[in-house]
């Protein structure tokens, strides 16, 4: 059995995904007191509320326990590259990949069977991913950028995954290997909820929510077109700032998502109608955290809330956002599991 300790746990998307999997997560580490409820609730699993800084590879190896194949797993928390200017961005360098660091330092203290690492692309072009490498020494490595939508996720995500193994070569399973999957689109994922307009809320789903809309943004939203941008707008809706030569790069703004493709990459923002393309498909509003929690394929039986705690979107927004899609941790997961058994089945074979 693979044994799994989860750090930067925050909700439980990754560990969700890997319970579903066959992996068995016995803890999920995260400074974020908010996650403790909705991670404990949803999975058999311990919230340990604590600094990463602060945790030893003693303390997961005693979470793990002994007589198992022992997983380490985890997303360190990052912000886009394009979300810093490059002022002032050497000084920042260091301490803004302290978090991967300490999980380099916790894989060497600890010295898990497998590794997993989930991150943004352009973590590979950062000397951070070297040293985060070198922490691996004596591990078959594989990693590279995934499309989200090929597994499953009905959202054009790219992420970097890593496997690495002491037992031997491993590499993530193809698309094709879950071939029997219908394609991942917001009309599947969301379509069956009860309609809302703007401001509405699900009085039997409080998660269900829509935030408000102004009259110029309901104007704005009824003249988008699913798949389109602000160019489609009369000039008279169009934005002073995207008028400006700097402001009409921006396209991806006031967008509606489309019934049969992948939403958008869901961000921690995406209940707010300018806040990228999260624009429902029809209905003149953008769309609800219960919606984003379906996009990030959080089964529609997870709870994020305790019974009569009330709905504060930048809080969820940011969680559900920074969440690991459970189906990404599914398939890393049967990546793990089919490895495992391949080195067994194989082990058993050679015996004479």
């Amino acid at each position: 059995m693979i044994v799994c300790v989860d750090l930067f746990c925050g909700i439980g998307g990754l560990t969700h995904g890997l319970n579903r999997g066959g992996v068995h997560v016995v803890a999920g580490v995260d400074i974020d007191s908010q996650c403790k409820f909705p991670y404990e609730y949803n999975n058999s699993a311990k919230f340990i509320e604590l600094d990463i800084h602060d945790l030893t590879g003693k303390d997961v190896h005693n979470l793990w326990g002994s007589g198992n194949i022992r997983l380490l797993a985890g997303c360190a928390p990052c912000q886009p590259f394009s979300t810093y200017s490059q002022k002032g961005r050497q000084q920042r360098e260091d301490t803004k990949w302290d978090l991967l660091s300490d999980f380099g330092r916790l894989i060497q203290e600890s010295q898990p069977d497998l590794v997993t690492m989930e991150n943004v692309p352009q973590l590979m072009d950062h000397r951070v991913f070297q040293s985060f490498l070198g922490s691996l020494c004596g591990y078959h490595i594989s990693h590279g950028v995934i499309e989200c939508s090929n597994y499953g996720v009905p959202q054009t995500r790219k992420r970097l995954v890593l496997l690495a193994s002491k037992l031997g070569p491993i590499m993530i399973l193809p698309p094709g290997y879950f071939r029997n999957r219908k394609r991942a689109t917001v009309r599947r994922a969301i379509s069956n909820l009860p309609p809302l307009a703007a401001g509405e809320t699900d009085p039997k789903d409080l998660l269900h929510s829509a935030c408000k809309l102004s009259e110029l943004n309901l104007r704005r939203i009824k003249a988008s077109i699913p798949g389109g941008t602000w160019r489609d707008w009369d000039e008279s809706l169009v934005a002073h700032c995207h008028t400006k030569v700097t402001g009409a790069t921006y396209p991806s703004v006031y967008g509606r998502m489309e019934w049969d493709a992948p939403a958008p990459t869901v961000t921690t923002q995406c209940f707010g109608y300018g806040n990228g393309r999260f624009g429902h498909p029809e209905q003149h509003r953008a769309i609800t955290l219960r919606e984003a929690a379906l996009l990030q394929t959080f089964p529609r039986s997870y709870r994020f809330l305790r019974k009569g705690e009330r709905v504060r979107f930048n809080i969820l927004g940011r969680l559900i956002g920074n969440a690991v899609p459970v189906r990404l941790g599914e398939v890393v997961a049967k990546s793990l599991t089919r490895h495992v058994t391949k080195l067994e089945i194989a082990r058993r074979l050679s015996r004479p």
